[in-house]
């Protein structure tokens, strides 16, 4: 685990085995996130790279006998 430090500006810097391993770039978003006592970093992907992102899925859904 690598520690960095908050800026005077409240900034910090994603160290560079985070940002090639999650693929992040320059410019990119990233939506913060509070989730018991800890910040999380999740990565907004643009849509064209989440086609596909589902292909596969079992989409079958099992029903009453009720129902149509």
């Amino acid at each position: 685990m690598t520690a960095v430090t908050v800026s005077p500006k409240y900034q910090v810097v994603i160290p560079k085995e985070v940002r090639e391993s999650m693929g992040i770039f320059s410019g990119q978003k990233i939506q913060v996130l509070t989730y018991r006592n800890r910040i999380e970093l999740i990565p907004i992907k643009p849509m064209k790279k989440m086609k596909g992102l589902l292909k596969g899925i079992d989409t079958e859904v099992s029903r009453d006998k009720d129902r149509i």
